[in-house]
């Protein structure tokens, strides 16, 4: 299944939605801990999904934008409560989607049930395998895989290498490790030394792609996964 909506859930999506909802940067849609209720398309404008760690720091797991779908891990479960963060970082517009709707209409469309629960598990699977390049491969492993991501999400071939065609701060980058941002100026700045990557107007280009890669033992997972939306 393509990484954005199919159009026939697409379609099918839309026509079970409540309401619109404007978003405005540094809103909340939920947050973690909250009761479950809804779900969300984006129409335009993007939101950050993230969990806070136990030692306070804010991890980001996902940049979502346009047809995106938002809170999904939340269906069909009883006394669901949200899990992670859904934060507004640039102003756009939602579709909001009643969950006991949309769980009556899935539940009466097999095919559209089947399709939503691939979704579902295809975004499931991006987040294991964040979690497991965390976990094995410590904050260095973290930079490099969240990198490599990025460059699939939003990479953009040019004569030097690849470039991340949007913004990034050292503090977006910490928040996508899990880490410092003193840590990640570090890192940043030894890969910068051996021309690994450059950096230039808040913008990150990789030379030398294959290093990343060699340096977490990457599995070459398919790019469906290995992405940041």
């Amino acid at each position: 299944m393509p990484d954005k909506i199919a159009k026939e859930l697409r379609d099918f999506l839309f026509s079970s939605f409540d309401t619109k909802l404007v978003i405005n940067k540094g809103a909340y849609l939920f947050q973690e801990g909250m009761e479950a209720k809804e779900i969300y398309i984006i129409l335009n404008g993007k939101i950050q999904i993230s969990k806070i760690t136990p030692d306070g720091q804010e991890l980001t797991l996902r940049l979502c934008s346009k047809d995106d779908i938002v809170g999904e891990l939340t269906l069909f479960c009883s006394d669901a409560h949200y899990m992670l963060n859904a934060k507004v970082v640039e102003d756009g517009k939602v579709l909001v989607l009643s969950k006991e709707v949309l769980e009556q209409k899935l539940s009466e469309n097999g095919q559209h049930a089947i399709e939503f629960m691939k979704w579902m598990s295809l975004h499931f699977r991006k987040t294991q395998t964040k979690f497991r390049d965390l976990v094995l491969n410590g904050k260095k492993g973290a930079l490099y895989s969240t990198l490599i991501r990025m460059s699939n999400s939003y990479g953009v071939m040019k004569e030097n290498g690849i470039l991340i065609n949007t913004m990034l701060t050292n503090q977006d980058l910490a928040n996508y490790c899990g880490t410092s941002r003193e840590v990640i100026n570090r890192m940043l700045s030894d890969l910068k030394k051996n021309d690994i990557l450059s950096i230039e107007k808040g913008k990150i280009t990789i030379h030398n792609l294959e290093f990343l890669k060699l340096e977490i033992n990457c599995e070459e997972c398919p790019v469906d996964l290995c992405r940041i939306d």
